[in-house]
């Protein structure tokens, strides 16, 4: 197993990050750029690819010890992905649909996963010019211009009864997620892109709850996992069920939701329907 020296390699995840989403973001100001349509029917861009060779093209230079599993490369077998005690996990472009459709709400997403956990997560919202991340034990935090801050999720004045905010996906069906929740509650949506940018807001207090249906990749959610378990919340499989890394042959997450106050009874909010 490699050296791992946590805060070396949480300093070259910000760099990384930073560095694909500028030239993201340089792509979606002058909106020159191709989309194509992968196997499973999700968007993939020409930004998505070039996001994705500068990522690997640094972390592989700084650190070729260390595997990269990114969404925009071919998959390693489970059989070797086993044989990882740590690993990089990339999603060049969280929130491609938000690319192309304009809304601002995308990122990049960069995690290092050790021992099958998240250890390091780096999110960066080039639109936003806002910088999220965190590592194992030591706390989340934002820096985006002027302004360096740990972020904490928000403590609701009375868990049982305050007004909950949802962060609900611009391209998922309000009504489909209003029906998992709690009749008994009072709640406000905030629409958002990207899965890791809403993970984002509830690390840092702008929302409460954000629940994830549909199909996802494990690299959806290994930076946000770190963020927001650091910030004081959590992300559960829908079911309540701890999420995996590396563990399946499958790199797809179940549904799930992401909380923030952890006084709040969320298993008594949230309601798991299975599809």
């Amino acid at each position: 197993m490699p050296d791992i020296d946590i805060q070396r390699l949480l300093e070259l995840a910000k760099e990384v990050a930073v560095e694909a989403g500028r030239a993201v973001l340089t792509i979606y100001d002058n909106g020159e750029y191709n989309s194509y349509q992968k196997d499973d029917n999700s968007p993939v861009t020409s930004a998505d690819y070039l996001a994705n060779d500068i990522i690997n093209e640094r972390l592989k230079k700084a650190t070729p010890d260390i595997p990269i599993l990114s969404e925009e490369t071919k998959h390693a077998s489970l059989e070797e992905r086993k044989k990882w005690p740590c690993y990089w996990l990339i999603d060049p472009i969280d929130g491609t649909q938000e690319f192309i459709a304009r809304s601002g709400d995308f990122a990049v997403n960069v995690a290092l996963i050790v021992n099958n956990e998240p250890a390091i997560g780096v999110i960066f919202w080039p639109t936003g010019q806002s910088l999220y991340y965190a590592s194992k034990g030591n706390g989340a935090f934002k820096d985006c211009p002027d302004e360096h801050k740990q972020i904490r999720v928000r403590k609701l004045d009375d868990p049982h009864q305050s007004v909950v905010m949802i962060a609900i996906s611009r391209r998922q069906s309000r009504e489909k997620i209003m029906s998992r929740l709690s009749a008994k509650r009072v709640y406000q949506t905030l629409p958002l892109g990207s899965c890791s940018l809403k993970s984002c807001f509830i690390a840092e207090g702008k929302a409460d709850v954000f629940m994830r249906i549909g199909i996802t990749g494990e690299w959806d959610t290994g930076a946000s996992q770190c963020i927001v378990t650091e910030a004081g919340g959590k992300i559960l499989a829908a079911n309540f069920e701890p999420l995996t890394y590396n563990q399946r042959h499958s790199l797809e997450n179940p549904d799930f939701v992401v909380m923030g106050d952890q006084r709040v009874p969320w298993n008594d909010i949230v309601h798991y329907k299975k599809e």
